[in-house]
Formats: structure tokens, sequence, C-alpha cells
């Protein structure tokens, strides 16, 4: 078949069609003339091929649409007008291929209703528009036949009038490239992300949106209602007037997202309560389910659906999207019953407001009731990445709250939702959450205002699992879902993917704490001395000198040449980084230095002269009184005697921070941690996989490094308390084959001896060993699993943390400082 022939089978005229393939033939080597993949085949037989080809991948379908959004753009269309005009093209799009309009009646009329040129295009569609916005029975009645078979829709998705730009045949090209996707293969459930690759700017479309994936949003839905429900329903399935009651109790139910995005948890949601819904009507009425049985006892519509959004064109990607779910729906019960209620007109609207969340009051949206579910997603901001508009967002949300500077921007939104439900018992919360509200500082900060203030119990926690994002460029994410509310439950849930990426471990506990662990709702709070009797670990020493104090190897050996007297002046130099990557840094220690001494080398005169200027030069008061000090570091705890070195931040991928012994001639910097007078008892306890499941839950991060803390982990880690002689001399015999193990790769950093791919066997067994030795000082029964071992150690913390809240004066507990 010809390409003629292709075009007139799908109802284009020959006239259409040679326009057609001139504009092509021209335009396609011309520079004006910017399709991006797929570029426009000659006909719509290879169209359909191609689309069919890319039906399962909604990126393509984004840059079908990406594509006409540029080229309108190009000409100056731009903001609120662009945006719900994307909007209404996608209902089209998908409203022609899914059975709400008639089968290409879309395409068609741009065909053949439209110039090739697209010089009138704009016109054609703003008519189009007022035709679906208008009821069949008010419309002219001499509308044309094409135009007359579209329905209406109402809704007012088509009520608004914009304005147009002057289209041209790249438009009109690119529409057609559009329209020539099958658009039913994409489910409303990821609109979300395919608008964002298209409305975000040009350059930063390949990096995409991240937007949750349905299986995590499915994982919050059945934690928080759906697997409720279903269990409810079974036992009511039997039980006709329960039945009925619980049918009522579905029509009831609304749902909230104060973050809603395009809506992709409010579309799932309703898909998924609709066909709890199909069950319940096959269950009251069997198979011969009617129109009359539909259209008199289906409870749910798209009017218990609330959204809050910031940004205008997703409020209207989501009506539309959960109307499109709608549409769907009504499919589905059509091929499950024969019978199918009308999705158009559109009678029902969800309630999206176009809003910032936290600074309105939610009631205006939906006023809270024991009905009201509240879900979602809201931002992932760290705290170091907030605008100026998002601070202020915290300020005020947060404005009688000591320490929020350290939380993140979703923090917000738990005490915004947990104050909205107050009034209302039984309405249940559930965010997905960047996993930093259960571990480091934040948790005292925000769960001691959630459980103190706002009185809210956790329901269920789905604990750190990676994160899937729908959108191209994935976002290397762990996160955490916690479900909260007012009511006390019975059978907490705690989710724990440990050994399975998709399938959760499911624990029922009697109490869940806010590291989402069983547990008591204790925070761990910083801490200024020890819990227990062991040696304090302090800060390195901080420079505050501009860099004059510190030289790189090269710098060090010109000064060496320049003032070979220095050179007893000069130390190595460690932090995290050079310790870790085994990196050569150095610096001059100038404490004990004679003053003759100094004068005598100009070289470090200068370099003295120039730390003087920095901290004079300073905006704080402190550096500047330094300034009379050049020759010392700006805080000095450099330790007399062999000490252990702790960095201050590792990678997350390793299983241990890599720690070490070092000689009091190497100075650490304020980017390490020292624990003067520590033994290797300590080194053992420090360096166990017991130890790293407490750094792991309580310590800060720094992006998604660990970042060791002396007020957070060390002084509040729970040591153990009950250790034989015996079990000591064995942690210190492991603790040694481990220095031993690392010892045998002398030309290897400890970058390389503890990256997970190139560990030596020899380490890893030595580890291994050591572990099994600090489990036994804890208990003699062996620990399965991270969490087990951070249960036990916050039940260890809790019992030793009351004596010392009770009575301060009785002093520690015992003492655990063993020598070697």
């Amino acid at each position: 078949m010809d390409n003629f022939q292709a075009f007139r089978r799908v109802g284009c005229h020959r006239s259409r069609y040679s326009e057609t393939c001139a504009l092509l033939t021209a335009k396609r080597h011309s520079q004006t003339f910017r399709l991006t993949s797929p570029p426009m085949p000659f006909s719509w037989t290879e169209i359909r091929q191609r689309s069919i080809t890319f039906a399962h991948a909604w990126s393509d379908a984004t840059k079908l649409l990406a594509n006409l959004h540029d080229r309108l753009e190009d000409v100056g269309y731009k903001g609120h007008d662009l945006q719900r005009f994307m909007v209404r093209i996608l209902f089209c799009l998908f409203a022609e291929d899914t059975g709400i309009f008639e089968p290409e009646c879309f395409r068609l009329f741009i065909l053949n209703h439209t110039a090739v040129d697209g010089s009138d295009l704009g016109t054609q569609l703003s008519h189009l528009f007022r035709i679906l916005d208008t009821p069949a029975d008010q419309r002219a009645t001499n509308l044309d036949d094409d135009l007359a078979a579209f329905p209406y829709v109402n809704g007012e998705l088509y009520r608004e009038r914009l304005d147009f730009p002057v289209f041209d045949s790249a438009m009109r090209i690119a529409l057609l490239s559009c329209a020539g996707f099958h658009w039913e293969k994409i489910s409303p459930a990821v609109f979300g992300s395919l608008f964002q690759g298209v409305m975000e700017a040009r350059e930063r479309r390949q990096i995409g949106a991240h937007y949750t994936s349905e299986r995590d949003i499915l994982k919050l839905i059945r934690s928080l209602f759906l697997d409720d429900l279903r269990a409810e329903f079974e036992t009511v399935k039997t039980s006709r007037p329960r039945l009925k009651d619980f049918h009522r109790k579905l029509g009831e139910l609304k749902f909230l997202d104060p973050a809603c995005g395009c809506g992709n948890f409010l579309v799932l949601s309703y898909r998924e309560l609709r066909r709890v819904e199909m069950d319940v009507l096959e269950a009251r009425f069997g198979k011969n389910l009617t129109e009359a049985d539909i259209r008199g006892e289906a409870r749910l519509h798209i009017g218990q659906f609330y959204g809050i959004e910031i940004e205008e064109w997703p409020v209207r990607i989501a009506e539309v999207a959960l109307w499109l779910m709608d549409h769907q729906m009504n499919q589905e019960l059509f091929h499950r019953f024969g019978g199918i209620r009308a999705t158009i007109p559109l009678r029902t609207s969800p309630h999206i407001r176009h809003a910032n969340a936290l600074r309105i009051d939610w009631n205006e949206v939906l006023p809270v009731d024991d009905h009201c579910y509240v879900l979602g997603n809201p931002p992932f901001v760290g705290k170091q990445f907030m605008t100026a508009a998002q601070k202020q967002d915290m300020k005020e949300t947060f404005a009688a709250v000591k320490g929020a500077g350290v939380l993140d921007y979703v923090a917000a939104w738990y005490v915004s939702a947990a104050r909205y439900i107050r009034p209302a018992p039984g309405a249940r919360v559930a965010f997905v959450s960047t996993n930093s509200i259960t571990q480091g500082e934040q948790v005292g900060i925000l769960w001691t205002e959630l459980f103190s203030k706002c009185a809210v119990k956790i329901h269920f926690g789905h604990r750190t699992f990676a994160w899937e994002s729908e959108a191209r460029g994935k976002a290397h994410v762990h996160v955490v879902i916690v479900g909260f509310g007012h009511a006390d439950v019975v059978g907490r849930r705690i989710y724990d993917y440990e050994s399975e990426a998709d399938q959760a471990g499911i624990s029922i506990v009697g109490n869940i704490s806010p590291y989402l662990i069983a547990g008591g709702d204790l925070v761990i709070l910083s801490r200024s001395k020890p819990l227990c009797e062991v040696p304090e670990i302090v800060f390195g020493n901080m420079p505050n000198d501009g860099g004059h104090l510190l030289l790189s190897s090269d710098e060090k050996d010109e000064l060496v040449a320049r003032e070979p007297k220095a050179e007893k002046f000069i130390r190595p130099l460690l932090g995290s980084q050079e310790f870790i990557n085994g990196e050569s840094r150095w610096c001059l220690w100038l404490i004990d230095a004679n003053p003759a001494e100094l004068r005598a080398m100009p070289a470090i005169k200068e370099r003295l002269d120039a730390v003087r200027e920095v901290r004079k030069q300073s905006t704080r008061e402190t550096t500047r009184a330094l300034a009379a000090f050049p020759s010392l570091f700006g805080e000095i705890r450099q330790p007399s005697s062999r000490y252990l070195l702790i960095p201050s931040v590792s990678s997350e991928s390793r299983r241990y921070v890599p720690m070490g012994f070092m000689d009091p001639n190497v100075i650490a910097t304020n980017l390490a941690l020292m624990i003067p007078n520590a033994t290797l008892h300590h080194f053992g306890i420090l360096s166990s996989a017991m130890h790293m499941a407490w750094v792991r839950q309580v310590c800060g991060r720094l992006e998604s490094r660990y970042r060791y803390s002396n007020r957070l982990v060390y002084n509040n880690y729970p040591w153990p308390t009950n250790a034989t002689d015996p079990q000591i001399a064995r942690i210190r015999e492991r603790a040694q084959g481990v220095l031993d193990a690392r010892s045998k790769f002398p030309d290897s950093t400890l970058a390389d001896l503890y990256d997970p791919l190139t560990m030596p066997p020899e380490l890893t067994k030595a580890h291994a060993a050591l572990d099994r030795a600090v489990d036994a000082c804890y208990r003699s029964q062996p620990f399965t699993s991270e969490r087990q071992r951070v249960e036990y150690l916050f039940g260890l913390y809790g019992n030793l943390v009351a004596p010392l809240t009770a009575a301060k004066s009785r002093g520690r507990v015992k003492k655990t400082d063993r020598g070697d």
C-alpha cells in the first residue's frame, strides 16, 4: 500500500497528503524545523508502528509532548496559557484512544480542518475547545459533522478562554506526531512524571523529575488504608447488612495529598478503591449487575479526593489524571460486568487547590473528620538546599520549636499534618520521606514535637529502602514511609527490607519508635559527656589560618629547600579525606618553637603574617582575637600520647567506618575525631558490626555519607556493661587481628581495604571474628539482622539513661574501660 493509500485509510484527503509530503520533504532539511525524536514518517501506518514500538516507554510520549511544547515556547507562547493548552491537548489525545471520543476524531480534525502551514490551527483549536465546553442541546444546528461528533466534556477543563499563538507548520506536525501515539498505553498514574519532563527547561530535561513509582505508592496506600479495607471486606462480604454499611463507608472516605504534584497518590488510591468497590458490587448484586444498579448504588467518585499544590500546571494535570483514571475504571467495570457509568460529561471534579500548603489552613481545602486520610510524598529538600521562601515556610511552621534549623523541608508536612488531624482521632497520615527524619539529629527535634506537642503515635513504618522514580533520571535516594495518627492502635507494623529490596518482612509490635524499630518513643539527644565510663572523644585541631599553616607535599618540599631548619616544625596532617585515602598533607606545628628560630626564617614569617591578616579581617570577634597568636592553630586539642582517630565523614557503602591508632606527632584536623587513651578494647567495640548498627541509625548524614558525631553517636553509645574478663581479652585479640590483616597490604589505602568490592578476605574474616566477640559481650544469642542489633541497643540505652535522668548524682554506669 503506498503512502497515499495509508493516508486515505485513516481519512486524509489527497490534497492534505500531497501538501504534507511536500512540507516534510522541504522541512526535514531545514534548520528551522527541529522535530525531536521520533521523526515524522511519511505515512500514518509508519507512525502507528513506531508508536506501538514505544508504547511501553512513557519517555517517548514525553518526547512527543516536549517537542510540541518547545515549538510553542519558541514563538513566545508561555506561562499559564501554555500549561492549560498542553493539559487540554493531553486530554484530547488520551480521549480519542480510550473511547471518550470517537476513534481518530481529534487527529482527523487536525488533518481535515486545518491548513498544512498551520496558519489557522489556533483558530480551529479555539473553536474545538468551545465545542467541548458546550452541551449538545446548546450547539449550533449547522455544526460540521466532524465537530458535532465531539462530546460535551464539562468539568471546567475547556471553559477558560485562552490566547493562542500564530501556529506554523512545525507546530502542526508536532501536534500530529502526538496524535499518532498510542496513548491508551500510558497510565494516568504516570502523567506527573510525563509532564514534568515536558514542562522542564530543555537543558534540564535529560535529568527528569522524580516522581514516586507505582510500586512505592502502593506500599503506602496498602499500609495506610487498602489492606485494612480489604480485610474488612472479607469479614463482611457474606452479610448483606454489614456489606451495605461497608459500601456506604467507602463513599464517606476522603483523601488529601497536601503536596500532590500531579496527583499520582490520589490517582492510584482512586483506582484501588474502585476495584474494592467492584468486588463489593459483585458481592451485593452478582455478575448480573445492571446499569441501574451502578447508577443507584455506586458510591465512589473523584470528588472524594483533595490536593494542595504550589505550582499551577501540576494542579491541572492532577485533575485530568483523576478524570482519565475514572474513565479507565469505568472501562474496567464495563469489561467486568457489561455496564458502564458514562464518563462524559464530567459530573464530579477532584478538589485540587493551587496554594502553598505550609501557608494555608488545610481545613479550607478539606474540613478534617474521622474519615480523612492524609498521604503523599512531600518535597525532598535538605536543609542546606532550601530556598529563601522555603526557609520562611520552615520558620513559620516551627516558630516555637527550638533547634528546628537542622530539619529538612519535609518535616514541616509532618508537623502540619499532625496539627491538622488533632480534632479527628480517626484520621490517619502517611508520607514517603527521605530517611533523614528517622536518623541522626533530626529525630530528636522533629519527633519530640510530634510526640509531646502533637500527641501522635506511629502506626506503621517502612524502614529504609531504595526509592524508585518514574522519571528518566533516577534519584539516588533512600526513603522511609511513616504512618501515624492520634488514636492508639493494636498491631503496629514494621516493614523491613533488609533481606529483599522489593519484598518486606513484616513484624507486629507493641510500639514503634521514631527510628522505626520496636521500642518506646525515646529519642537520642545530644550529650556532652559519654553515657558510659569510656575515654572522652574530642574534635581534632582547627587551623583557622586561611590555609597558611597547611602544606601540600610540593609546598613542604619547597619550604624545606628554602628554609632547611623549618623541617623539624613540619608534622603530618590528617583529616577524614587524608586518613581514608592515604593522601599526604602537612602543617607547621609551632607550639614549642623558639621565637628566635622563627624570626630567622623569612619564609615562615611570611606565612605567619598572612595568618594574622586573615584572622584580623574576620567578622567573628573570637577569630580576630586569635590574630595575636598567628603561630598557633585556632583550636588545639592534640593528645600527647597515642590516640584513636575516627574520620568525621565516611562513605555509606562501607560496612565499617575505618579508624586507627595514631602517633601524637600526627596532627588531626577538626575534620576528624580523636579518642586519647583509647585501647584495643575500645577500638574493637567501635570497629564492630554492633557499633556500626548504632552509627547507621543515629548518625547524621552529609549527603548520604555517614557523619560521625561525638555528642550524638559516641557519647550516647551503650557499651556492654556485663562483659567478663575473658570476653574483653577476646575482643582485644580480635581487634589486633583486624590491625594485623590491614598491615598485610601496606600499599593499599583504607579506602581500598574497606571498599565492599575490594575488601581483602583476610580483613573480612578478621572483622567477622571481631563481630562475634563483641556480640557475645552483649548477649549469648546471636544477632541475625541489623534491626535486631538496633532494637537491642536502644533497649540497653533506655535502661542506662533512666537512672541518669532520675538521679544524676548517682554517677555513671559500670566502668567498661579495660586496658590492654
